[in-house]
C-alpha cells in the first residue's frame, strides 16, 4: 500500500468550512482509506491506500461534499513527495534563520497545488517577489519565505496568479507530517515481522 498525505484548502479557517477532524477520518474510512491520521485541524490527512492519486482526490473531494456539504481542493502527496518537498527546500538554513528573526510568525511555506502551474503564469507570479518575500517553483510545489509575515504580503496574494488552485502549510506543519510518515512506516515494518 502506498502512504498518502491529503491537504484540504480553506477547511476549519475563520469558523468558515468546520470539519471536525474525528468525523472526517470515519467519512475517509468509508472509502475504503486505511491507517486515517490527521494532524491539527486545517485538514492534514495521513492514510494508506492501493488507488491512484487522481481516483483518491476525486473520491475524498466528492466524499467531504458529500458528508459535510463543502467543496475543497483536495491536493494530494505520496509520502515520498512529502519528504522530498522537506529535503529539497531551495533556501538555506541561514537564510531561514535570518528570516525567522525578522518574521512575525512562521517565515517558511510550501504552497501544495495538484497541477504544475504552466512557465507563463510562473513567471507572472515570480515578479511579486523581492528581497522580503521569496519564493521558489519546483514542479507542483512553491517554497515561500517571508522575512516580515505571510498575512497581507503580496506574493501570497497573487499565488492566484499561477492559475491552479493551491493550499499553503508552514514548515513546521510539513515537517510534522513527514515525521508521522516515519512513524507509519516503523509500524508497518513492526507489523510486517509479525
Amino acid at each position: 500500500m502506498t502512504i498518502y498525505i491529503a491537504l484540504l484548502r480553506g477547511i476549519n479557517v475563520g469558523g468558515h468550512n468546520k470539519i471536525i477532524m474525528a468525523e472526517l477520518r470515519s467519512s475517509l474510512e468509508q472509502l475504503g482509506l486505511k491507517n486515517v491520521k490527521t494532524y491539527i485541524q486545517s485538514g492534514n490527512i495521513l492514510f494508506e491506500s492501493n488507488e491512484h492519486e487522481d481516483i483518491l482526490q476525486k473520491k475524498i473531494h466528492d466524499k467531504i461534499i458529500e458528508d459535510f456539504a463543502i467543496s475543497s481542493v483536495v491536493v494530494i502527496r505520496t509520502a515520498e513527495e512529502l519528504q522530498q518537498i522537506v529535503r529539497q527546500s531551495p533556501f538555506s538554513e541561514e537564510e531561514v534563520s535570518e528570516a525567522s528573526n525578522s518574521s512575525k510568525g512562521e517565515c517558511l511555506h510550501v504552497a501544495l497545488l495538484p497541477a504544475a502551474p504552466t512557465k507563463v503564469d510562473s513567471d507572472k507570479f515570480l515578479t511579486f517577489t523581492n528581497e522580503r518575500e521569496l519564493s521558489v517553483i519546483n514542479g507542483r510545489d512553491v517554497y515561500l519565505l517571508f522575512y516580515d509575515s505571510i498575512r497581507n504580503s503580496k506574493l501570497i496574494n497573487n499565488l492566484k496568479k499561477l492559475e491552479v488552485p493551491a493550499t499553503v502549510r508552514n514548515w513546521k506543519t510539513l515537517m510534522k507530517l513527514s515525521s508521522m510518515v516515519e512513524e507509519l512506516k516503523q509500524s508497518n515494518k513492526v507489523n510486517d515481522s509479525k
